[in-house]
């Protein structure tokens, strides 16, 4: 494969998935890593792709108006299913019987309120897909917040969604987003989804974040919260442990499994 080739099929791939490691990549195109490390640099340069934490991140997000977009469900789904599932059943056995729990809008919450326990427990949620998911647990009161229905992600956001959280008081949120970076904190695709991630850390007595380790480094569109909103991260073993522990200084428990 010629270099320009190898490069298209990248871009392709990054697009595909959202996002891509330099070792998976490494392996589909029979490359050294350095190799997809140089790519990917030419590749940013040009504008293709978006540089993060160990691989890239597609830049789709802007439609013809240069406005921000998000990935679609079913493409958040699908990316990096292996590791949101690792991450949600860590995240599930932080959950006890009695607590009320928020649960946002990401692939990486559905997979949590996929396969969490019928138990006696309240769920506020603004996803369509968790709510939808809860709905045959009959132990589990769940609340949805209502709101401007977001048809990529399947989740209610703006105005009325925010509203309505603020009649509400959780224990714990359990929150996903676009980006981690350590000097901008975290981000979201659009002003919405991070208007709302906000509002959701503010009811909430702690805030677990659920990322896998290719989302860390990266400044997506609109800034939601500070790191200092942040008690808990669940990531993966992809997350360098330097990092990791970077991020342990700022006062966060940092679990990857």
């Amino acid at each position: 494969m010629l270099a320009a080739e190898r490069q298209e099929f990248i871009v392709r791939v990054v697009n595909e998935r959202g996002s891509a490691r330099v070792s998976e990549l490494a392996e589909l195109c029979g490359v050294t890593e350095e190799t997809i490390r140089r790519d990917l640099d030419r590749l940013e340069e040009a504008g293709r792709l978006r540089r993060s934490h160990g691989g890239a991140v597609s830049v789709r997000d802007a439609d013809l108006s240069g406005g921000p977009q998000e990935i679609p469900y079913y493409e958040r789904e699908i990316t990096h299913a292996e590791e949101k599932r690792r991450i949600a059943e860590e995240a599930v056995k932080l959950i006890r019987p009695g607590e009320r729990i928020l649960l946002d809008g990401s692939s990486t919450a559905w997979y949590v309120a996929r396969i969490l326990p019928d138990m006696p427990l309240t769920v506020l949620t603004n996803s369509v897909k968790a709510a939808a998911e809860l709905g045959s647990k009959e132990r589990i009161e769940v609340l949805s917040t209502g709101g401007l229905m977001s048809h990529r992600s399947l989740s209610f956001v703006g105005p009325l969604a925010e509203r309505a959280l603020d009649d509400f008081h959780v224990e714990k949120a359990f929150l996903s987003c676009k980006g981690i970076h350590p000097e901008r904190g975290i981000s979201e695709s659009t002003g919405l989804q991070a208007q709302i991630k906000r509002k959701m850390a503010e009811i909430a007595d702690h805030v677990i974040l659920l990322a896998d380790a290719s989302k860390f480094g990266v400044q997506a569109f609109a800034r939601a919260l500070d790191l200092g909103a942040v008690n808990t991260i669940i990531t993966d073993r992809g997350l360098d442990e330097a990092m990791a522990e970077s991020y342990r200084a700022l006062g966060i428990e940092v679990i990857a499994v």
